[in-house]
């Protein structure tokens, strides 16, 4: 998987690439999905929601340009996979899932999987993890149609946040933060499930204005 569909499509970090290698993907899906696992494509979860192809995991996870000593918020738990991945890199890894079911399921399988510094909140991630910040890298799972102020707030300055962004032609934005404000950089089209909760309120409310 790592070989032919991750450092053959241009992940070069070996520190994602040894990650990627490292988690038992098999492990985040349902067990009648077990042989698709490591196929190049996403993967339905549940409750309407996937687990990323590998590339598209690897390659949001290379945007942020992680270090052993960095702390990274995920909004989007799902399946858990992605938190697994940013955990054999980062510190401390602070995520928060939506879907009461799906959040605790993730969290089971990442404490039997021995990822103690991994954090696991249930609720809506539109308002990041306040009392944890700043983080230094931040990362969406699900697209909202307009970059998150709140989560904006609490990256620290020099840090990344990786994210779809858009509804119908969505695209894989990444954000640095400086001490002058924020130099977004498009990557490449993705499709991800829509951010539900605040998200589609404060959509509704900019649409009004």
């Amino acid at each position: 998987m790592v070989r032919t569909q991750v450092a053959a499509r241009g992940v070069t970090d070996t520190v994602v690439l040894d990650a990627m290698r490292v988690v038992p993907r098999h492990r985040f899906v349902a067990d009648e999905r077990v042989r698709e696992a490591y196929d190049d494509h996403p993967l339905a979860i549940g409750y309407g929601q996937t687990i990323s192809q590998p590339y598209i995991v690897a390659a949001m996870t290379q945007a942020l340009a992680l270090r052993p000593r960095h702390r990274v918020l995920e909004i989007g738990t799902g399946s858990g996979y992605q938190a697994a991945v940013l955990a054999e890199i980062a510190r401390e890894v602070y995520t928060i899932e939506i879907l009461d079911p799906l959040g605790r399921q993730a969290q089971s399988t990442l404490q039997a999987l021995g990822y103690s510094n991994v954090h696991v909140r249930i609720g809506d991630g539109y308002q990041g993890w306040l009392e944890e910040a700043p983080f230094d890298a931040i990362i969406l799972t699900a697209a909202p149609d307009h970059i998150p102020q709140p989560l904006v707030d609490q990256l620290a300055v020099d840090g990344k946040m990786a994210l779809p962004l858009g509804e119908e032609d969505q695209t894989l934005v990444v954000l640095t933060k400086t001490s002058q404000g924020l130099r977004q950089e498009r990557r490449f089209g993705v499709r991800f499930v829509p951010m539900t909760g605040e998200a589609r309120k404060t959509r509704s409310v900019h649409d009004l204005e």
